[in-house]
């Protein structure tokens, strides 16, 4: 019996495709990002995102030359543990045509 071997895709790779396929996907899967990164214990999600999306729309090699740093600087950046620069975020959504924009918070301040 002979076995046959299908190709798989990991599935970072399928995510990769499918942020790539679908640009309102990549939006909101951005936006709901950004907001992630307001929480401490839940930001390495967002920045996993952000490097994500960078990935499917362009990839890490021309935002790293866009934001002006090396592609390990923004890989450590957009690292579960990174912390990255105004800069770096502003590159990282400059190079996937977005950019930042604020919002007023769900609750009122006294």
């Amino acid at each position: 019996m002979r076995k046959t071997h299908t190709a798989s895709v990991s599935h970072h790779e399928a995510e990769i495709e499918e942020l790539r396929a679908d640009r309102e996907l990549a939006i909101a899967y951005l936006k709901a990002a950004m907001e992630e990164l307001d929480d401490p214990n839940n930001r390495a999600a967002g920045l996993l995102a952000l490097r994500a999306v960078a990935e499917a729309y362009g990839g890490l090699g021309a935002v790293a030359a866009q934001a002006g740093i090396s592609r390990e600087a923004l890989y450590r950046s957009l690292s579960p543990k990174g912390n990255p620069t105004l800069k770096t975020l502003l590159a990282v959504l400059n190079s996937v045509g977005m950019r930042l924009s604020v919002e007023p918070e769900n609750h009122a301040h006294a």
